[in-house]
């Protein structure tokens, strides 16, 4: 291969690695393994015989979508034996306070809806199922590029995609709360928390809020769901003033498309926190302690400003 075609083949990779990235991702649940799978999807398309590629975007979606398709159903043997919940990894979604503006060439294409709670919900589908609704419902491609993708008939993925998508709808949470409302029952939540005040805590949740925190084995986690408002509380309450002891800096950033809260050392990150809102108040809590899976916010240290 000459330089230049060379040059020609990473340019029109480079010109889709943001959908690529997006539909790895959205279908893994992992910074890391959507990032090595785009990897595995430059090589396909560095070797791949030009005559043969009529659309270029369409033969990459393709690649990716079947060699995420692969990874997921290994991964989910190996979380049989995770430790504790698994979550999927928090991705850094828009600048911090404090930093440079993003080139746009730089951010990511996740869909329509990237939230932590819906990429929680997708971890219930079977792989295949996860596969068409990404492509279809989150990526909009029409059912017969995603019946070309995963080499199945059309009527076969319209079949997959209906059940899917009710198996979603059925148990994604009800967001009927605006940006700025979420914005800033996360600050009052993230203060509390910090300062170890229940009772503020307790006012800001439901009585039915569902605490889910993956340590992965690494660090101290709840190795099961908590579910109430007085036990979730009473347990970031007692984590929330640790933070001071380990010089951690606290702020708010984007992640996953939403207000989040991030803290992070001079290590690097250290957790991360997301709420889910229901008219207004704390329906479910998502908490990412494993240090392996903080990569996708590291961007944010140093950054966030100071929640408090």
């Amino acid at each position: 291969m000459t330089s230049g075609a060379g040059d020609e083949l990473l340019a029109v990779f480079d010109r889709h690695r943001r959908l690529l990235f997006g539909v790895a991702y959205q279908m893994l649940g992992s910074v890391a393994d959507a990032e090595d799978t785009v990897q595995d999807a430059w090589l396909r398309w560095s070797a791949a015989d030009r005559g043969e590629v009529a659309d270029p975007r369409a033969f990459l979606v393709r690649i990716v979508s079947r060699l995420a398709l692969d990874r997921l159903r290994s991964a989910r043997a190996q979380r049989e034996t995770y430790v504790g919940p698994w979550l999927p990894e928090p991705l850094l979604t828009d600048p911090v306070p404090g930093s440079r503006p993003p080139d746009p060439a730089e951010s990511v294409e996740l869909g329509e809806d990237v939230s932590l709670a819906v990429l929680v919900v997708l971890e219930t589908l079977s792989p295949v199922e996860r596969a068409v609704f990404v492509l279809r419902e989150v990526f909009g491609m029409a059912w017969s590029e995603v019946a070309a993708v995963l080499d199945r008939s059309e009527a076969a993925v319209r079949q997959l995609g209906h059940r899917a998508r009710e198996h979603v709808q059925a148990r994604r949470p009800r967001f009927d709360t605006d940006r700025r409302e979420t914005q800033e029952v996360t600050e009052r939540f993230l203060a509390a928390a910090v300062s170890g005040d229940v009772e503020s805590l307790l006012a800001a949740m439901s009585p039915g809020v569902v605490l889910v925190s993956d340590g992965g084995g690494k660090v101290k986690a709840a190795r099961r769901p908590i579910f109430g408002a007085d036990k979730v509380a009473r347990f970031l309450a007692a984590i929330g003033p640790v933070g001071a002891g380990l010089g951690l800096q606290v702020g708010l950033a984007e992640v996953n498309g939403a207000p989040a809260v991030v803290a992070w050392n001079d290590e690097g990150p250290y957790m991360a926190l997301q709420l889910v809102l229901v008219d207004g108040l704390v329906e479910q809590v998502f908490y990412m302690g494993n240090p392996d899976k903080l990569a996708g916010i590291a961007a944010a240290a140093g950054h966030i400003s100071s929640g408090g």
